[in-house]
């Protein structure tokens, strides 16, 4: 199962409670140093087109900014309110196809500076709002009551655009309400998951910066920061905050959850196990419970898992609840190669919310390896469409490379390089891709890069997922003696992921070990004969050889 970094899943409200003063001393320092050092402008961008002899690629426009101001003109302005959904993908989307065709052509000198040009065109209308604030923090802004502000599970429950648009009007007449802050914030990390747009993270921690100079310490905006931290993939700095946060509510759910998160993308399964029991004893929910399926199904539990995820779908009361959690138990079934189970998941999931993106991905998955190929087309076309992430983005391309003919390898190079294009954006987010960006590389783009994302990774974590990318970036490059002990790691835990063991079966054959080869290579296609369409394919091509070889 991927990484689960973000949650989809509506958190409850955190539990109010008084803090002592010397507990807000204590966080004051801090906050009010990371308020003071943050920038007093907004920056706003557009972009220019330029020719080249291949044509015309875009460009980043120059930067503008703005003068912070105080008081409530520190709130979000009508004219920066959320854009249309319609609107806001159609841009995403076709930035991201200007800048993918011209990363085909001009690969090494243009993706230095796809970044740039990506955060500026995914951000044409997207909502903007005053610096960080530099209104003072004390009696006043304690003062000031969060009552009035939508909470993060009533943002997950409704239209989230609909909600961001009502806190900004809020924080218009409320601009010291640091609870409505911390929840913009929040707010913005979750757009971000489900819209596939990065650039929505330093609006995030712009407004959790200021919810936290409002009220040094308080517990909601350093969850939000938690979260924003794991979602940008910086788990180190996601556990810190989640262990601020619980050091202020040990009850608030989101920096429970959040932990864990960060503790299993960290490699420390242990630790994750205690903090999982921890989060059940004092928040047991869907959230937690969700959390607690994966960490069981990473030490090779998966009856444990499917038995607490089908007691969650059964105590889900709330379509996003349902989605999450009926989405979790099809892509438990399709690890397993069950896929009318993982189909009935999804499809439970897509009753629940028809727009709910990993279901309409794992549907799409579960039925190319079901053999239904064209279906798993149409409906990965759709996803990549309005969502051209990288998991459906190179789950596409293989599914067009694997029918062989010419115009579908250029359709399927076409994916590839859109990959590209969402990482150069995913960094100018401030989120490290290395991991994402290594896994379709190593197969589909540069494999010098993939070798260096994926050590870069590694360098910064140990889970079971950089251990088996780290592996197989060395192989693709040669190295598979050095590849092999990554490989072993990868499995080591007794998650059961078809990937893993094909990986590590053609690293043992490429090392000599045919013996062991053969058995990895049998488990990964008796465990999911559809796993991956080419990686599949090969997989049965070398166990075959290896059989003749006997």
């Amino acid at each position: 199962m991927p990484p689960r970094t973000t949650d989809s899943a509506p958190e409850r409200r955190d539990d109010d409670r008084p803090r002592p003063d010397h507990e807000r001393a204590a966080e004051a320092s801090e906050a009010g140093a990371e308020h003071t050092a943050e920038p007093a402008v907004e920056p706003e961008a557009d972009t220019a087109e330029a020719d080249t002899a291949a044509g015309r690629d875009a460009e980043a426009g120059a930067e503008q900014t703005a003068t912070d101001q105080a008081g409530a003109e520190d709130a979000p302005s009508d004219s920066a309110g959320a854009p249309s959904a319609d609107k806001d993908v159609d841009q995403r989307v076709a930035a991201l196809r200007r800048t993918a065709d011209g990363a085909r052509r001009w690969r090494a000198a243009h993706l230095a500076g796809c970044a740039a040009l990506l955060a500026v065109a995914l951000t044409g209308g997207a909502i903007a709002f005053g610096g960080a604030g530099n209104g003072p923090a004390g009696a006043d802004a304690a003062a000031v009551s969060a009552a009035g502000a939508l909470s993060p599970g009533a943002l997950a429950r409704g239209d989230l655009d609909a909600g961001i648009a009502s806190l900004q009007k809020h924080l218009r007449a409320q601009p010291k309400d640091f609870g409505s802050w911390a929840t913009l914030g929040v707010a913005y990390v979750e757009q971000a998951r489900t819209k596939g747009d990065p650039s929505r993270y330093p609006q995030a921690e712009r407004a959790l910066k200021r919810s936290l100079a409002l009220e040094p310490g308080n517990d909601p905006a350093l969850a939000g920061r938690a979260a924003l931290a794991a979602a940008r993939h910086d788990f180190p700095g996601a556990l810190k905050y989640a262990d601020r946060a619980l050091k202020q509510n040990p009850y608030n759910e989101r920096a429970l959850c959040t932990r864990i998160d960060a503790l299993v993308e960290l490699g420390r399964y242990g630790d994750a196990e205690k903090a999982a029991d921890t989060a059940d004893d004092r928040r047991p929910g869907v959230p937690v419970f969700t959390r607690y399926a994966y960490v069981r199904e990473l030490r090779g539990d998966v009856r444990t898992a499917r038995e607490v995820l089908e007691r969650a779908l059964d105590s889900a009361d709330s379509p996003s609840d349902i989605a999450y959690v009926a989405t979790a138990l099809g892509q438990l079934a399709w690890n397993q190669g069950d896929y009318k189970a993982a189909l009935d998941g999804y499809a439970r999931a897509l009753a629940a919310d028809d727009s709910y993106l990993p279901a309409l991905e794992g549907r799409a998955r579960a039925e190319a390896a079901d053999g239904d190929r064209g279906a798993a087309v149409k409906n990965l076309e759709q996803v990549v469409a309005r969502f051209p992430l990288p998991g459906p983005l190179v789950a596409l391309g293989e599914l067009y490379e694997d029918r062989g003919a010419d115009g579908d390898r250029a359709k399927a190079g076409d994916q590839y390089a859109l990959v590209d294009a969402w990482t150069a954006l995913a960094r100018a987010g401030g989120v490290n891709a290395d991991l994402d960006s290594a896994m379709a590389a190593a197969d589909h783009g540069d494999k010098k890069e993939a070798l260096r994302a994926a050590r870069a990774e590694w360098d910064r974590r140990h889970s079971v997922h950089t251990a088996d990318t780290l592996a197989w970036a060395l192989h693709v490059n040669g190295r598979d003696e050095e590849a092999l002990p990554y490989a072993r790691r990868a499995t080591a835990t007794g998650y059961r992921n078809a990937t893993f063991l094909f990986h590590r079966g053609i690293i043992e054959r490429a090392t000599g070990d045919e013996r062991a080869a053969r058995d990895h290579l049998k488990a990964a296609l008796d465990l999911n004969p559809g796993f991956s369409p080419l990686g599949a394919r090969e997989a049965r091509t070398a166990l075959k050889d290896l059989e003749k070889n006997r």
